[in-house]
């Protein structure tokens, strides 16, 4: 459990556990690496696995900058510099999957294996209107109401029905988890303007791009674009789980980044 100092003095929170390649989980938009859970000690048996929350959530510096997915990355370089690493397996999840297309296209040769977790490649109508819903919410209504909205979209409805008690009580912390719903609006402008399909040609490592069919942030399109532009990249979609389906299916998300990771 460490602070790494970034370039411009920021802190970005980290930890690693575990032994053998070095394996970055990254998160989505909420920057938590806690939204790993217990996905860390599990792969920390094969992997040195590192995590950390990106700059502006969580126990990093709430920087009020002007964030965009190659800032996220290159705080994550910086990161993997920071700890002697050439070369990295990365797994990233939703705005983790738009940074590992930066690093994979920008520095192929930091990037081992890459799995794109729920991610997309270029903004259309569907994904700007969902978050220009999202940014509304916060900015209208608050970070509780944000929650609530978000909740519907990131988690299948059987899980929303099983889970009440647990979202409200996030959303009576709601001011505890966003104290700076600006710095949210930004990052949430800085996924809505990634854009690198067209360069999806140039990755060269070996790209495994997971998601659940019934994901209703980032549709299964998303997932079978990029696996048609990324050389040789392979597809696992698993039935359901929604947005978040490593939270409701870990053994079968592990099992199949694991058997990708560990491929001869």
């Amino acid at each position: 459990m460490s602070h790494l100092k970034l370039r411009d003095g920021a802190e970005l929170y980290y930890e690693t556990h575990g032994s053998g390649p070095p394996l970055f989980l990254v998160p989505g938009l909420g920057g938590d690496g806690r939204f790993w859970g217990d996905h860390v000690a599990a792969l920390a048996k094969q992997f040195t696995v590192v995590v950390h929350d990106h700059r502006g959530t969580a126990r990093s510096t709430l920087s009020k900058i002007a964030y965009s997915v190659e800032q996220m990355a290159d705080d994550a370089l910086q990161l993997i510099d920071a700890l002697g690493y050439a070369r990295v397996h990365w797994c990233g999840h939703s705005t983790g999957g738009a940074m590992g297309q930066v690093l994979a296209i920008e520095h192929p040769e930091r990037i081992d294996r890459l799995v794109l977790s729920s991610t997309w490649a270029r903004t259309d109508s569907f994904f700007r209107r969902l978050f220009e819903v999202r940014a509304l919410m916060l900015k209208e209504l608050g970070p509780a109401a944000y929650l609530k909205a978000s909740a519907l979209a990131l988690n299948m409805p059987s899980w929303v029905r099983d889970h009440d008690a647990d979202l409200s009580a996030a959303e009576a912390r709601a001011h505890e988890t966003i104290p700076v719903p600006e710095i949210v609006l930004s990052r949430i402008a800085a996924i809505v303007a990634h854009d690198r399909r067209d360069q999806l040609q140039r990755v060269r490592a070996p790209t495994l791009a997971i998601c659940a069919r019934d994901d209703m942030v980032t549709p299964l399109y998303f997932t079978e674009e990029l696996c048609r532009l990324i050389p040789d990249a392979r597809a696992h979609v698993l039935p359901d789980g929604g947005h978040f389906y490593p939270n409701l299916h870990g053994s079968e998300f592990r099992r199949v980044v694991m058997s990708f990771l560990l491929k001869s």
